[in-house]
Parts: C-alpha cells; sequence; structure tokens
C-alpha cells in the first residue's frame, strides 16, 4: 500500500521518462517512478529498494541497509526530473551536478522490501542553480531528510568561450 497518495491532476514520470529527463542508468539510477509533479514548486519520487541492487553486496551482506548517500542521491534524482519537466528540457542530455549538503539527517534503516518515497520541495529555483529540501519517507516515516543545491548544465560547455 502506498502512503502518499497520486494526484491524477499533477504531472508524473515513469522509468523510461526518468530516462529522457537525467542521465543516471543501472547501477546509479535510484529512482522508479516520480509522482505529484507540481512544476517549479515540488516532487515525489518513488523508490522500491529490492535485495538485488549491487550495493547490498557490501553493505552489510548479514543485514543489507541502504547507503544513506543513495536515499540523498534519489532524492537528487527526483529533483532533477521535476526541474527538468518543469523547464520543458526533456531529451536535452542535461546534467545535474550536487553543489552543497546541509542539514542532512538519517533517521533510521531502509531495507529490501521498503518503498522509498521522496518528497523534494524547491527552496529556491532559478537559473542553472536550484535548492531544495528533501525527505526520505518509508511507511509515512522520515528516515532521512536534506537541504540541497544542484547546478543544472549541458554535458560539454566550452569553459574556453
Amino acid at each position: 500500500m502506498a502512503y502518499t497518495d497520486i494526484n491524477q491532476d499533477l504531472e508524473m514520470a515513469d522509468i523510461d521518462e526518468i530516462k529522457r529527463c537525467i542521465p543516471h542508468r543501472y547501477p546509479f539510477l535510484f529512482i522508479d517512478r516520480v509522482i505529484n509533479i507540481e512544476p517549479n514548486k515540488a516532487a515525489v519520487g518513488i523508490k522500491n529498494v529490492t535485495v538485488n541492487e549491487p550495493h547490498f553486496q557490501g553493505h552489510f551482506p548479514a543485514k543489507p541497509v541502504m547507503p544513506g548517500v543513495t536515499i540523498v542521491e534519489a532524492m537528487a534524482q527526483t529533483a532533477a526530473v521535476m526541474v527538468v519537466k518543469s523547464l520543458d528540457l526533456i531529451d536535452n542530455d542535461l546534467l545535474v551536478y550536487f553543489m552543497t549538503l546541509d542539514k542532512c539527517k538519517f533517521r533510521q534503516i531502509v531495507q529490501p522490501g521498503d518503498q522509498l518515497e521522496l518528497h523534494v520541495t524547491v527552496i529556491r529555483g532559478r537559473g542553472k542553480v536550484w535548492k531544495f529540501w528533501g525527505e526520505g519517507k518509508v511507511e509515512g516515516q522520515i528516515v532521512a531528510e536534506a537541504e540541497f543545491t544542484a547546478m543544472i548544465q549541458p554535458p560539454e560547455t566550452d569553459k574556453d568561450s
């Protein structure tokens, strides 16, 4: 059972559309779907956590735990999809780079079988640089939170121009 209802009036992105928005691919694509996209405001990413993900081979073999850095990365990927869709930049091969990470806290373990919801809200968005608040939730409980800033740009920029 999902804890966040899908609002049919808001935009969504399935895995195929996510791949058109961001360059991440297996094994570093950490979202399966993005729902409730409010352009320039907020979105919710969905990550179905499964035991066959490569990071679980070493983190930790006896007790698989999703690394906190991958939860934060999944927040950033959700935010990137929301921005690309908000600015109508699908299929533009844009890259998104972390600039800052603040107020990051991990509150509970995320493990195989969990459905991780990644709630991201725009704090400030203009031009190439955007700032977000993100919360990871499992069964309605906050498992991680962070404030982060990201920069969006084309994959090749001419630094000499």
